[in-house]
Formats: C-alpha cells, sequence, structure tokens
C-alpha cells in the first residue's frame, strides 16, 4: 500500500464532490491535507482529519492569482510546503459560441486554466528543493473532445493537457512529476444539473440518467470521486514514478469509440 506520511497535499476544489474524494483517498495513505474552497469547512475538516494526519483550509478564490500566491504561502508556513498538488477546481456553463456570456467565458478560464498554472508556478520550487513532487491535474475528457455548448469548458481542459505535458518536460529529470486525469461523466452537482434539467422535461429520473450515460459513457456507470481518488494515490506512488505529461482517461470508454 502507498504510504504518504509526512507528505503534504493542497488539493483545490475539495470541500465536496471530486476534490473531497481525492482529498479523503490521500488522508487515508497518511498524507496531511490543505483543503480550498469556499464556506464554513469544519465537517470536510473533521471528516479528514479522523484519518490522523493535519488538516488545514484556505478559502482561496482560484480565479485571483494573489489569492493562490496566499494558499501557496499558508501551505509554506503551516506545512512546510506543498508535495502533492491536485488542481481540481472547476466551473461549468453551457451555452452556444455566439450567446456564450463574455463574463462567464472569462471566469471558466481563469478557475479552470489560469489557476492551474498559477498554483503550479508557485509549488513547483518547493518541490524542486526537496526533489520530490506530485503536480496531477483533473482534466476532462473534454481535454480531448468537443461537446456543443461548453466552448469555455472545453478550451479550458484542452489547455490544462497541454500545460500538463509542458511541465511533465520541464520537470522530467527530477523526482517531480505531473499529469493529468481526465474523467468521463462523475455524479457531481454539475452533472446532477443536467440529469434534473431533462427529469423536468417529465422524463423518469433513472431514464435520464441512463440516457445522459448512454450518449457518451458505454459502461452505463458513473465514474466515483473514489476511482479518481485510487488514481490520484497510484501516480503518487514509485510505481507511477515514470508516467509524466500523461493524459490518463478514466472514462467508462468515452474515449475508445
Amino acid at each position: 500500500m502507498t504510504t504518504l506520511s509526512g507528505k503534504t497535499a493542497l488539493v483545490t476544489g475539495s470541500t465536496s464532490g471530486i476534490g473531497l474524494g481525492i482529498a479523503l483517498t490521500l488522508a487515508k495513505a497518511g498524507a496531511n491535507l490543505i483543503l480550498n474552497g469556499f464556506g464554513d469547512a469544519s465537517k470536510v475538516i473533521a471528516d479528514v482529519a479522523q484519518y490522523g494526519g493535519k488538516v488545514g483550509h484556505h478559502p482561496a478564490d482560484v480565479s485571483d492569482p494573489a489569492q493562490i500566491a496566499d494558499m501557496v504561502a499558508y501551505a509554506e508556513r503551516e506545512f512546510g510546503g506543498v508535495d502533492i498538488l491536485v488542481n481540481n477546481a472547476g466551473i461549468q456553463h453551457v451555452a452556444a459560441v455566439e450567446e456564450f456570456p463574455v463574463e462567464r467565458w472569462d471566469s471558466i478560464i481563469a478557475i479552470n486554466l489560469s489557476s492551474v498554472f498559477h498554483s503550479t508556478r508557485l509549488s513547483l520550487p518547493g518541490m524542486r528543493r526537496k526533489n520530490w513532487g506530485r503536480i496531477i491535474n483533473i482534466a476532462s475528457v473534454h481535454g480531448q473532445v468537443g461537446s456543443t455548448g461548453k466552448a469555455a469548458y472545453v478550451a479550458a481542459k484542452h489547455g490544462v493537457i497541454g500545460l500538463t505535458k509542458v511541465v511533465g518536460l520541464e520537470t522530467a529529470t527530477s523526482n517531480v512529476t505531473c499529469n493529468a486525469i481526465c474523467p468521463g461523466w462523475v455524479l457531481t452537482p454539475l452533472v446532477q444539473k443536467q440529469i434534473d434539467d431533462r427529469a423536468a422535461k417529465g422524463i423518469d429520473p433513472q431514464q435520464a440518467q441512463h440516457d445522459l450515460l448512454a450518449e457518451k459513457q458505454p459502461s452505463l456507470e458513473f465514474v466515483t470521486p473514489q476511482h479518481l481518488g485510487e488514481l490520484v494515490l497510484f501516480l503518487c506512488s514509485d510505481a507511477g514514478s515514470q508516467v509524466r505529461g500523461a493524459a490518463w482517461n478514466i472514462d467508462g470508454g468515452w474515449l475508445a469509440q
């Protein structure tokens, strides 16, 4: 079993959903955790802390580079730096290109792409000093294929994969690795809303869920935050040390079609 005792993981957007699932998996493996997200995080902190590691929380709005810098400084001050960086925070908006609100484009690019750059550039120096680090970017199948109505999201996730490749190359002769994970449908609040929108048109909720999966994901099953957490754990292990600059699909067969 991979042990991360003595390592500190910073997971952005980790007070719910995918990010929380990843944080819990890393905590179970012995890592200290820095959670990130808005609102009262006391319950989430308690849930993660039950595994025995040190747990902190920083409320940085990752659309703001200055707040990201403050979060990394907090990590260095309180935890001795970031050993494992999981760039997970993300938002979505669906609209045709010609109707896409400019402010929504800007916010999606800032949170889904630019934040990955800023947290990476700020965390890398500490990883290089220690000669060990793991940068894991939660991209998406939409980093490799498109879907209508998701211009900003698809553009951002393609950018994340490109950035991952560059950082993977720039760290290739060190014990720092950088990789991306590309989930298919995960039952998050964003995806549940799409199911609910279908059900609101008179379709049975179970049928609405089946139809959503059937359009893209051949397994007809959701990827879970736990699946993603275990893949993150593998990439943090010695077995994952030569996985560099990869975009790893975990999508129920979506991209095999």
